[in-house]
């Protein structure tokens, strides 16, 4: 990590400023820059850590604060420690920290012992800008946060990040989310991660959500989620074009010669749209790509030189194939609407679910037009295995969706991914 000093600015430093938030330390606006309310709170945190209070976030602070950005610290077992004690220390609560160390027995503590004390507060940051770094952080803290999480990994992009899977219950009826096929919509990442905590968490404590049992949906079904389907696009998008990118040169060609990707760049690095590089009328997708000015690789619209040519859709697809789902959601935004045709393979039941999730969310059901009917992940699922398939759009305005919608988003789409699985029974 880079050293942060006032005036520094990025998204680094939004993800430090939500921290230093959670907190309470004060740092001012989540804007990613580095002013002095941002400075001082780093200084009461450097004081409160036994750290030299320069408000520069150097490699010693640097090394407390990854600890925090994780979401635990590893703890030493002392003499006269009980679960209870350490629980009451931390201020969290003992079914916390019993669920983090799974198997532990609190009647045989071992003086030196580690065991992981999760933090009082939650992993997932819901107003920042949610970068592929985050969001692999956020795995590996809910992981050690919830240890009955499996974490897979279906595949690498072509710069080789990994195309991660979270695995929620062991039941026999399969569903499967995604989100973040297109680059500016980055903001369905941190959607699908927070639903993750909040489902693990609710699952850990036994409790509800909108009268759904996470326990019975963890017996009945198995939640796949694939967070980040494309996130060489996620980190152009939101870090910029770095000199270092192998594509560097090429990318700035496909984008017509503009250095701004932050409000264009739907594709992957490869410049393929890659929810038009399925193999469902994949053909069409590409006769339709001049009438929208597509001529080869750009921000948006090239389905590519054939389905899944793209690592990403490959990963994607092949993931579906080995799994029996019964249920898919794709996750896009904006527009606060829910597609859920392909042709005439639609499966009957498709529409009396659909009509159920746009009453859970207020969003309206439509059918797609134009260019956009066709090559879809939804499109092929359908086709292939006439199950229910929806491609849900989010937020308002125009994309990127701005992250000061996440609240109204999540609060829109809980319900649905809670109500899926009982529909895949």
């Amino acid at each position: 990590m880079r050293t942060l000093k006032r005036g520094s600015s990025g998204n680094d430093v939004m993800e430090i400023q939500s921290l230093l938030e959670k907190m309470g330390l004060n740092p001012g606006p989540i804007d990613g820059f580095i002013g002095l309310r941002t400075e001082e709170a780093i200084k009461q945190f450097q004081r409160k850590y036994g750290l030299t209070a320069d408000g520069i976030i150097g490699s010693r602070t640097n090394k407390v604060l990854q600890g925090f950005l994780l979401g635990y610290e590893n703890y030493t077992i002392k003499s006269g420690d009980t679960l209870s004690k350490i629980a009451q220390k931390y201020h969290i609560n003992l079914t916390a920290l019993v669920t983090a160390n799974s198997g532990i027995d609190p009647l045989k503590l071992q003086i030196r012992q580690v065991i992981k004390v999760p933090f009082a507060f939650d992993v997932v940051d819901t107003n920042i800008n949610y970068t592929y770094e985050i969001m692999e952080r956020d795995i590996q803290g809910l992981k050690s946060r919830y240890p009955f999480i499996e974490v897979g990994i279906a595949g690498k992009s072509i710069l080789g990040k990994n195309l991660y899977t979270l695995k929620l219950g062991n039941g026999p009826a399969e569903v499967f989310y995604n989100a973040a096929h297109h680059a500016l919509e980055w903001i369905t990442s941190p959607l699908l991660m927070k639903f993750t905590e909040n489902f693990a968490k609710a699952y850990a404590e036994g409790r509800p959500m909108r009268g759904y049992n996470p326990r019975d949906i963890w017996r009945g079904n198995t939640i796949y989620i694939m967070p980040m389907v494309n996130p060489d696009g996620v980190d152009l998008v939101l870090q910029g074009l770095q000199r270092d990118n192998p594509f560097y040169d090429q990318l700035i060609t496909w984008n017509k010669g503009r250095m701004n990707f932050g409000e264009v760049w739907e594709a992957n690095i490869n410049g393929v749209d890659l929810n038009h590089n399925y193999d469902a009328s994949w053909e069409l997708s590409k006769q339709a790509e001049t009438s929208y000015g597509v001529y080869g690789p750009g921000p948006t619209r090239f389905s590519g030189p054939s389905p899944e040519s793209e690592p990403e859709s490959k990963a994607v697809a092949n993931f579906t194939r080995d799994h029996n789902f019964r249920l898919v959601l794709a996750y896009h935004s904006q527009g606060e609407v829910i597609y859920w045709t392909y042709q005439d393979k639609t499966p009957p039941e498709a529409q009396r679910i659909g009509e159920l999730f746009a009453r859970l969310s207020g969003y309206s059901l439509a059918k797609t037009t134009g260019i956009s009917s066709y090559a879809g992940y939804k499109d092929w699922f359908i086709d292939k295995y006439r199950r229910p398939g929806f491609t849900i759009e989010v937020g308002q305005g125009s994309n990127p969706v701005p992250i000061s919608q996440f609240a109204k988003i999540y609060e829109d789409n809980e319900g649905i991914l809670l109500a899926a699985p009982s529909q895949a029974l």
